[in-house]
């Protein structure tokens, strides 16, 4: 493949530095409390951090276990990872001897039925949130749910609805240069695979792996679901995608119908027995978001209002960062999603959808192995190298608009750090990690991850921590609280009568449609 940085060059050229300097983005960094002995903490989400159903900073995700740090949104990646590193300082001063777990690929965990499922409290909205999670563990098992990772929220002004669906098309076609780059995960505990099928090998006691893995954490081990690889979701139109999952939404699907919204005992087993029980549940490496309005359905806002920004959501946790993510991470995606928004984007089709999942899978579990050959967009195959290498040249043009728009160098030295690490494998954190594996814990991954996991918090630990930033911390988390009890205070229906307007096809779709 031949890289035309021209192209790449002259297009963005035609974009006043406003348009540039006009990007925003928020991160979304989800991590698991352990033990200090690297186990799974099974302690409720502590009184410190406040109510997780309405903190604007620090929630759970799955798990009570797991927590989930938002920033707000930003004009710059240093002032966006400023405010995440203060909420984990704040975090980490809070958590006694736990840990925050430093990896995407969980620490050792107990067995499934142990596993807390997250609480949000007596009032419906946090019932239907608790109940959601039941029923993601009943679908795919609470261990997968305990995977974590980083989601970039990433937004440019003067962006229409079909701007954005071309650029989620074309990150699609070439999200293996992310999951490459930017892969951590390539070992795993055991106790994530007990009693389940698997191709990995053994590396340690109790450490399996791949020798060329990148990412298991978005491989077939990872969010990976039978059920959902059989919708055929189209991204050609904010209508077609809406369409696909307005009927993944409504449909009954007839293993979780066969389930039941309710055990034999009375309790709340999923929140709806359709292929998807809430729009979260799509799995993706990336999606067309918009804000939302209290109560309101995400996909209801979509139609209403349109595409407002894209979540980048294959990014694993980087060991070697003490918040998750590094700043070159954020400048190398800021171009790479420029680039897909300025590289032509044809429609996709089922042939092609079939072969970025084939892709997606070889990275995963192969990126790293020289000689990989990829299935290109076009038809044939070429080396994952050699097209990743092409994409990252394109790149270089973007970069140097984007850092002569906002003032500096970030952009332009994250891409020229992209291209060595493709040059040199043995850089990319993949690899990294299991060579620190190897030389330092016996190819072990739990004292890996623990090790890594105890020098990120006391590296947090560790910097100014001014006493207005605890003040305005606890004063966010007494707030927090007082606000979900001002929740259950407020509800005039019973839960039941709650839930199925929520899952009502009317909440999907605007009244005007």
């Amino acid at each position: 493949m031949t890289p035309d940085p021209r192209r790449f060059r002259d297009r963005i050229a035609r974009w006043p530095d406003s348009r540039l300097a006009g990007i925003r983005r928020g991160i979304e960094r989800e991590g698991l409390r352990a033990r200090p002995d690297g186990t799974l903490s099974l302690t409720p989400h502590p009184a410190a951090l406040g109510a997780a159903l309405t903190h604007p900073h620090i929630t759970t995700d799955f798990s009570e276990s797991q927590l989930e740090l938002i920033t707000g949104v930003h004009a710059g990646i240093d002032s966006c990872l400023a405010e995440l590193t203060q909420v984990h300082q704040y975090v980490v001063r809070s958590l006694g001897d736990e840990l925050l777990w430093a990896t995407s690929m969980p620490c050792t965990l107990p067995a499934d039925e142990t596993i807390p499922v997250a609480r949000f409290g007596t009032s419906n909205v946090g019932r239907a949130k608790s109940v959601y999670r039941i029923g993601l563990g009943h679908r795919y098992g609470k261990r997968m749910q305990t995977i974590s990772g980083v989601h970039y929220n990433w937004s440019m002004p003067g962006l229409s609805n079909e701007d954005h669906f071309a650029l989620i098309r074309n990150f699609r076609r070439r999200a293996f240069l992310l999951l490459t780059l930017f892969g951590a995960s390539p070992a795993v505990s055991a106790s994530f695979v007990a009693g389940r099928p698997h191709a990995l090998q053994p590396l340690a006691p109790q450490t399996l792996g791949l020798p060329h893995a990148t990412t298991l954490r978005m491989g077939r081990l990872g969010y990976q679901s039978d059920a959902q690889g059989a919708l055929a979701v189209s991204y050609n139109s904010l209508e077609r995608y809406a369409d696909s999952l307005h009927t993944a939404l409504t449909l009954p699907h007839p293993p979780y119908e066969a389930m039941g919204v309710r055990s034999p005992g009375g309790e709340y087993a999923q929140l709806a027995t359709s292929l998807l029980q809430i729009e979260n549940e799509f799995y993706g490496t990336i999606r067309p978001k918009r804000s939302i309005r209290p109560g309101e359905r995400p996909l209801h806002a979509l139609r209403e209002r349109g595409v407002e920004y894209v979540e980048v959501r294959c990014l694993d946790l980087d060991p070697y960062a003490p918040i998750g993510v590094a700043a070159p991470t954020l400048a190398f995606i800021d171009v790479f999603l420029l680039h897909c928004l300025l590289a032509d984007s044809p429609p996709d089709h089922p042939l092609e959808i079939a072969a970025m999942a084939r892709n997606q899978e070889r990275t995963a579990m192969q990126g790293r192995e020289p000689g990989l050959m990829l299935e290109c967009c076009e038809g044939g195959v070429i080396g994952l190298q050699e097209w990743a290498l092409a994409l990252v040249a394109e790149c270089e043009p973007i970069a140097q608009a984007l850092d002569a728009a906002i003032g500096g160098t970030q952009h332009g030295a994250a891409v020229r750090q992209a291209r060595e690490a493709l040059e040199s494998p043995s850089q990319l954190p993949s690899a990294r990690m299991l060579a620190d594996m190897a030389r330092d814990h016996e190819h072990a991954f739990n004292p890996f991850a623990r090790a890594r996991s105890s020098a990120a918090c006391a590296e947090l630990a560790a910097l100014p921590w001014p006493a207005e930033a605890q003040a305005r911390f606890e004063a966010l988390a007494e707030a927090s609280l007082r606000d979900q009890a001002a929740l259950e205070a407020r509800d005039s229906v019973d839960f039941e009568t709650y839930r199925q307007d929520y899952i009502s096809a009317e909440r999907l779709t605007p009244a005007a449609a």
